[in-house]
């Protein structure tokens, strides 16, 4: 399977007063519109509309949600005459933007059997065509506007991307069948290397985006200064073998270990349905086995936990004598350039599961690998501002009762990443490629 280029377009080109031609801008942007489509290649039509819960989504509404997004920030406003495909499909594929109106409830998005997966292809092609007419006659005294749009709807697309095999994976989960993605054998882990240290002292950082140099969400921005006591941080995440340890040590059994939260869903049994063990781990005769997209594999102890939920990886971390880090932490350790990333080319098999070097466990990836919880709540930066209208819901208003995660993802798209992305999910969510990077006090 064939990844998008490393990065779907710069909105300039060398000369800062140049947009840079509609036709290379329709051009990248086709390709993340194709890769989409590509990722649904193994499904069967059966598995289009699979939604086993209010938090995930079929693949049929990513697939039409996405283009609702180019259509209602794009085209409505900028392309003249534009007609809608459907009028109904504004209020079934609009996700959370109380700006354009109101929404189909979330938790019912598996009941839409209309339109079809084929009339869902059919509207991808009609807002794709409009859309390159649109780029092809680019008005002057908009364009910066469009590209600007049309850069943050392409990213939009890409966090889609990754949402697409985090909600498959739990939907075929609740299968018996256990049903593989990707036919890509995993490879034969080598020993993980005992966890290193890296220390930083304290001092002043810079935390956030460069905006000169990019892309970026403005959850990000601004950039701004923040002081950063001494810590010390791993160099690697931690392993299936770390974390069944503390499982064996009773470590689900320990009240001390867990925050209040987490030791009430324990106590309402709503961590992995199957064992008081990650998600996606489950037990037969004695022998852990754990789900992936490559298939129902044995529990390898030597690839990195993951799906672990914020209060699992914090009461994991309380075992170890450890916390989790700051987010300011974790990119600070990400920046100083010890932190290696290891996504895979678009040359090399997809390997949609975590795992460390296969070469040599010493260089174990940090970034790129799977997301990990901090200890931070998703706030906004200090003079952060929303933007007007409604692409100003896009970040900003979830910034309440969630937790900062960073670094990245096997689920990750090619070029999507950087080392200030701030994801944020709830600390129950474990449906995510979530694991624990450990951090102490210096």
């Amino acid at each position: 399977m064939s990844a998008p280029s490393s990065a779907p377009f710069k909105l300039r080109s060398k000369n800062p007063d140049e947009i840079i031609a509609g036709s290379l801008l329709a051009k990248a942007y086709l390709s993340i519109r194709q890769y989409s489509e590509r990722l649904c290649g193994p499904l069967e039509i059966e598995d289009y509309g699979l939604q086993a819960m209010a938090s995930t989504s079929p693949a049929k509404w990513h697939l039409a949600h996405t283009t609702w997004f180019f259509e209602t920030f794009l085209l409505k406003p900028y392309a003249p005459g534009y007609q809608p495909f459907h009028p109904e499909y504004e209020y079934l594929f609009n996700s959370y933007y109380n700006g354009v109106g109101n929404q189909y409830p979330r938790d019912q998005r598996g009941l839409l059997s209309r339109p079809t997966v084929a009339e869902v292809y059919r509207y991808r092609r009609y807002v794709d065509e409009a859309l390159c007419e649109l780029l092809d006659a680019l008005p002057s005294r908009s364009a910066d506007e469009i590209a600007t749009r049309l850069e943050l709807g392409c990213h939009h697309e890409q966090q889609h991307q990754e949402l697409f095999h985090t909600d498959l994976k739990y939907c075929w989960f609740q299968n018996p069948l256990y049903p593989a993605y990707s036919d890509v054998p995993l490879p034969k882990s080598a020993p993980v290397a005992p966890l290193t240290w890296q220390s930083i002292d304290g001092q002043l950082q810079q935390i956030g985006h460069d905006s000169e140099n990019g892309f970026c969400f403005d959850n990000e921005l601004p950039r701004h200064q923040q002081y950063v006591e001494g810590f010390r941080i791993a160099d690697r995440l931690v392993s299936n073998g770390e974390f069944l340890a503390f499982m064996e040590d009773g470590g689900y059994g320990r009240s001390d270990l867990w925050l209040a939260d987490g030791w009430a869903a324990l106590a309402a049994g709503s961590v992995n349905s199957h064992a008081l063990a990650p998600l996606y781990w489950l037990q037969r005769d004695g022998q852990w086995f754990e789900y992936t997209l490559h298939g129902l594999v044995e529990l390898d102890p030597n690839r990195p936990a993951c799906h672990l939920s914020a209060y699992e990886a914090d009461a994991f971390a309380r075992w170890n004598d450890c916390r989790l880090p700051t987010e300011f932490e974790w990119e600070v350790s990400a920046t100083r350039g010890d932190t290696k990333s290891e996504y895979q080319s678009p040359e090399e098999p997809a390997l949609l599961h975590p795992q460390f070097g296969v070469q040599s466990a010493q260089k174990a990836n940090v970034a790129g690998s799977l997301w990990q919880w901090t200890s931070s709540a998703y706030s906004p930066y200090p003079r952060f501002k929303a933007a007007d209208g409604a692409l100003g819901e896009y970040n900003g208003k979830f910034m309440a009762n969630q937790l900062v995660l960073r670094g990245g993802s096997v689920a990750t798209s090619p070029g999507h990443y950087r080392h200030s992305y701030r994801n944020f999910f709830y600390p129950q969510d474990q449906w995510q490629f979530t694991g624990v990077r450990l951090a102490q006090d210096l």
